[in-house]
């Protein structure tokens, strides 16, 4: 941001909240290119076709409230108090019912309850459980983060960073044919992110916190006062993000 001073944009990344999957703080400060499916829009066909459908680590719920039509029934999940509190107050009005829930199994949910699960961006796809709650011909869609994502900021605050096998989608491919569900779709992309000011790496940190476990702005304020440098001398931080669009179906039905 032109004439804000390293502090100024520190304490801006520094202010603003964190709940919810809203990223419209960023426009102007950062860019992500999107994925060519249009992850919420084929969803959103898929919902307008369900009878029963779970929406797993809902954030926000922005990206399911998002969709022209939600299943008759509809529950969400999500973990995070502030986001279940916002969630809630976006989603209930829209007949949608936020349930409470870890991201650790079990779902709260009988066998077979939905015929659609989504799920943005799942911390991790426990695929038994995805495949306990589905009725028998029953679909599992969601974009996962794919491997290695946003590698190169960690890696300016960590240093090389081995392995990302846990995302990788053949690896996520192979749990859910474990637990009995048939691959329908997986795709991925690697997009390219840029960062404008060092005070939207700050947020992105704080808010997308498996990137540097434990950040905060005080901990690394001499990294960060390099890379405010790097972007005033060279222009935008440049990394990619990774996405991964994943459709799996239960047998039967």
């Amino acid at each position: 941001m032109a004439g804000r001073s390293f502090e100024e944009l520190v304490a801006e990344g520094e202010a603003v909240p964190t709940e919810g999957w809203d990223f419209s703080w960023f426009d102007g400060r950062a860019t992500e290119e999107r994925p060519s499916w249009g992850y919420q829009r084929l969803m959103g066909e898929r919902m307008a076709t369900a009878k029963a459908a779970l929406d797993i680590q809902t954030g926000g719920g922005e990206v399911l409230a998002g969709v022209p039509q939600r299943a008759p029934l509809c529950v969400a999940t999500e973990a995070w108090p502030p986001n279940i509190a916002k969630a809630t107050a976006l989603l209930h009005p829209l007949g949608t019912v936020v349930v409470a829930d870890p991201e650790e199994p079990p779902l709260p949910f009988a066998d077979g309850a939905f015929d659609l699960v989504v799920s943005r961006h799942p911390v991790r796809a426990y695929f038994d459980e995805i495949a306990r709650v589905l009725r028998p011909g029953g679909t599992y869609f969601a974009q996962h983060v794919g491997p290695r994502s946003v590698i190169e900021i960690t890696e300016y605050f960590l240093g090389p960073q081995p392995g990302g096998a846990g995302r990788h989608p053949d690896r996520e491919r192979a749990e859910a044919e474990a637990a009995e569900l048939e691959i329908v779709d997986v795709r991925t992309e690697r997009l390219r992110m840029e960062f404008f000011d060092v005070g939207a790496v700050v947020h992105f940190l704080r808010k997308v916190i498996w990137m540097v476990p434990g950040f905060t702005a005080a901990a690394y304020l001499p990294r960060l006062r390099e890379l405010h440098d790097q972007i005033e001398s060279q222009g935008p931080f440049v990394a990619h993000s990774s996405r991964t669009l994943f459709e799996a179906r239960k047998p039967g039905g």
